[in-house]
């Protein structure tokens, strides 16, 4: 039965873990899983977040060697920015993970993360180990090796810093530690009853030639990457530039490359090899007992396939399958067992599909599913049976070749079903990790399908059972047939209509709570409750919710008003949702979507900021260019500003002097190549009067700088503030950025969340005045995150603090802050 469950699970893993339309391969694409089939090797390539793996490697091990070739990044990269959107969190972690897995699907390798979370730029390790939780996310590392069981483990950074990033160090730190613990039984011990222990032959650091630092050397062990492969048309340089392109949210499109390309490792745990990166280690079927009889087969297998027949081959698959099935349990069987399966399928050309026409299944409702199958290539295959959580159908029905066979059936959606939720999102994290309870899970890439169909065929007489996700099918005018993700809803949705509820200057703020059944007919009723913490009031705190037959969605107001002034921090406000006296989810799902990746949805319970903050602002009207994406114009609107979005056409024509400021979202000089046209008009409006507030560029590969930006030179430099506590000394405090129209105290700098500031500037015309000095833990103090100047009869300021984290994040003192920033050219007598 233990053996029949890990088949069961790598069968599963095989087949859904990929692209959502159903998988159809080439003949020459099952010609190279057919000589894999000859492979016994594996590699586990680690490092910190998405886009650090070496793409060209992944290619090369997976689709050149053959192996079996995995990405274990620590983080999912919630903590980075976002050129494409306005995700920001664990909302850019689910992006980035699904670029991740979009990368492994063009490239070859298998996609894993430990439960880190990405909370932003670290110098050092040892603040990573912080609040990372070394040793949890170290069970997490070995977790993933015991399972995968690498014959060797290659990380994209050193243990001694030049990686850069303490993230980066931290991951070497840990893969490093691994390769013992891994094979201890004494480490983590709770985890061999699903796994055992397992001893990697090496750790090999790749070592690299890129940011100014070359750390390789000829007499490390070498290896050209750059082949290319007649089987799929590509050399390994082209493949791996499409997978690194898929990381689009961070601005990694990278043009083909070809020829030659030589990749460098040294060995930092276990031999340096000196002929092959799999040395001392035979990654064939001798390392199975009894193995040989199926290298024989796979050798006459090869020489006999029929590109152009190749249900041919399927006899002989099924009698591999048998002889391997045969060998004594172990990684290697279970593993092969699954892809000889999944190349049963493809030779016999077998259609495979169970979707819905309803991208939602509601908790309580029903779902109607269909069932869709052909055989193609008219191999001897028999339908058995087909299985749906409780539906179990027993068909025994011959499938004829090229015939479409298929049937729908209506299920029944629990209660107790558990709702569509990311499962490292499924529980309360903590400040440096996620929280997953299930061990199982613990490494997965992604979510996982809401509904798995098991599909039982015989095909010459040999069982077989194929996984398939449910997925929602459906019709796009411009894009044809899609394939989506089934999505389980609760029965209804409850969200605040604002992440932060601002109350300015002790007035009352409006907390407005919307709700909406998906049931088709809800006739139950909800009891709706508001929790709020005592620094706050509301009149009323409790609504009942009946959508039928009435509208199917309604709101309640809270009128919320601070009981304590001058809060430092926000506060949590959240609701309780019973339906006829039964506790139920209350929250609201969200929807990421890109035409890069599958559609994201994920549950985010019904909690909102409540903000107060003493606030005075001058000057109304705001002009605002947008840039990467953030969400700093719906703050200002908050504060009381109008804000009018400025794009090129409105730069041209609007008059610019209408505005008491204009600010530039984050990365709009190096997003919008247009901003160049436009320096002059900015600085006729900041001469005449004018105040322009650029917000923080960069000057890497993902856009030069290449636009003039202030009214005198400076430069972008990387300098940051990681920490979010680091104290901050105002250097001129008499300055009106630090007066008017709000005094800025000490107490403007508490809550701040990730990070205070990044992409500092440096002065270099003498011209600007440098306001605030801050430093990370031992370092010394940075004057570059907030430099003014006056140009005319106006102001020029550009700032690296992070107000596009610190304002949705609801930090009172960022809000007061910027009013000053915006306020500078109102300020008389200055």
């Amino acid at each position: 039965m233990k053996k029949l469950f890990f088949l069961f699970l790598a069968a599963g893993r095989l087949l859904t873990v990929g692209a959502q339309a159903p998988q159809n391969w080439t003949s020459a694409e099952m010609y190279q899983a057919l000589l894999k089939l000859k492979v016994l090797g594996a590699v586990l390539y680690v490092a910190a977040h998405p886009d650090d793996e070496n793409t060209r490697l992944i290619t090369y091990l997976s689709k050149d060697k053959l192996y079996r070739t995995g990405y274990l990044s620590m983080t999912r990269g919630d903590g980075g920015q976002n050129l494409i959107g306005e995700e920001q969190g664990i909302e850019l972690g689910l992006l980035r993970t699904q670029e991740l897995l979009a990368a492994r699907r063009t490239d070859g390798g298998e996609q894993f993360f430990t439960r880190a979370y990405d909370f932003g730029y670290s110098k050092n390790p040892e603040e990573t180990f912080t609040k990372w939780d070394k040793e949890k996310i170290l069970a997490d590392v070995v977790w993933v090796i015991r399972k995968f069981q690498p014959d060797i483990i290659v990380t994209r950074f050193p243990t001694t810093g030049e990686g850069g990033h303490g993230h980066h160090t931290a991951s070497a730190i840990l893969a490093n530690e691994a390769f013992a613990a891994a094979a201890d039984p004494q480490r983590f011990p709770e985890q061999l009853k699903y796994v055992s222990v397992w001893q990697v032959k090496r750790v090999l650091w790749n070592t690299f030639n890129f940011g100014g630092t070359n750390t390789t050397r000829e007499d490390q062990y070498k290896v050209d990457v750059g082949g290319y492969n007649p089987l799929l048309g590509k050399s390994y340089g082209e493949i791996a530039a499409e997978s690194r392109s898929q990381h689009k949210s961070q601005g990694f499109g990278v043009p083909a490359t070809r020829g030659e390309s030589w990749e460098y490792f040294k060995a930092t745990k276990g031999d340096q090899p000196v002929t092959d990166l799999l040395e001392g280690i035979d990654p064939g079927w001798k390392r199975v007992p009894g193995g040989e009889t199926v290298s024989v087969l796979l050798d006459s297998m090869i020489s006999r396939f029929d590109l152009l027949h190749p249900e041919r081959s399927v006899p002989g698959l099924v009698q591999l399958y048998q002889v391997m099935n045969r060998l004594p349990d172990g990684y290697w069987k279970t593993q092969k067992l699954a892809e000889v399966q999944q190349l049963v399928a493809q030779c016999s050309g077998l259609f495979l599909d169970v979707t819905t026409a309803e991208q939602f299944a509601v908790q309580t409702d029903s779902l109607r599913v269909s069932f869709s199958f052909n055989n193609r290539l008219g191999t001897d295959a028999r339908l058995e049976s087909v299985q749906l959580d409780a539906f179990d159908s027993v068909l025994n029905k011959t499938l004829e070749k090229n015939r479409n066979t298929g049937f729908q059936k209506t299920v029944f959606v629990p209660a107790e079903k558990p709702i569509t939720q990311p499962y490292w999102l499924a529980e309360k994290m903590e400040e440096g990790y996620f929280t997953v309870s299930d061990q199982q899970k613990i490494g997965q890439g992604g979510a996982g399908a809401a509904y798995q169909a098991l599909i039982r065929v015989k095909i010459f007489g040999q069982a077989f059972s194929f996984v398939r996700p449910v997925q929602y099918k459906f019709t796009d005018p411009v894009k044809g047939e899609l394939y989506w993700p089934l999505v389980v809803l609760p029965p209804a949705e409850f969200e605040f209509d604002a992440a932060n509820n601002i109350s300015i200057n002790d007035s009352v703020t409006k907390a407005l709570l919307h709700f909406s059944t998906n049931l088709r007919r809800d006739t139950g009723e909800y009891q709706v409750k508001l929790n709020y913490p005592g620094n706050w009031f509301a009149e009323r705190r409790e609504f009942t919710y009946n959508p039928w037959p009435a509208n199917r969605s309604n709101a309640a107001s809270y009128n919320l008003v601070p009981r304590t002034k001058n809060l430092s921090i926000a506060d949590t406000i959240s609701v309780s949702i019973s339906k006829n006296n039964k506790l139920v989810y209350a929250g609201e799902r969200k929807l990421i979507r890109y035409d890069h990746v599958p559609a994201i949805v994920y549950f985010k319970d019904a909690k909102a900021n409540a903000v107060q903050i003493d606030l005075k602002i001058s000057g109304r009207k705001i002009g605002y260019i947008t840039g990467a994406g953030d969400k700093v114009p719906e703050a200002l609107e908050q504060m009381g500003y109008e804000v009018t979005i400025l794009g090129d056409k409105e730069l041209s024509k609007n008059n610019l002097t209408q505005f008491d400021a204009i600010l530039t979202g984050i990365r709009a000089y190096n997003t919008h190549d247009w901003m160049n046209k436009h320096f002059d008009r900015l600085m006729k409006y900041v001469n005449e009067g004018g105040n322009l507030v650029v917000q923080y560029n960069t000057s890497n590969q993902i856009g030069p700088v290449l636009a003039k930006i202030g009214p005198y030179p400076f430069t972008i430099t990387r300098a940051r503030v990681t920490d979010e506590k680091a104290a901050v000394t105002l250097l001129k405090p008499e300055h009106p950025v630090f007066n008017f129209p709000n005094k800025i105290t000490a107490d403007d700098f508490k809550g701040w969340k990730q990070e205070r500031s990044i992409y500092h500037a440096a002065d270099t015309s003498g011209k600007f005045e440098k306001l605030i000095g801050m430093a990370d833990p031992g370092e010394k103090s940075d004057d570059g995150s907030l430099l003014v100047a006056r140009y005319g009869k106006g102001w020029f300021t550009y700032t690296g603090i992070v107000f596009f984290r610190e304002l949705p994040a609801g930090v009172p003192g960022a809000y007061r802050l910027l009013a000053n920033i915006i306020a500078l050219n109102r300020k008389k007598g200055f």
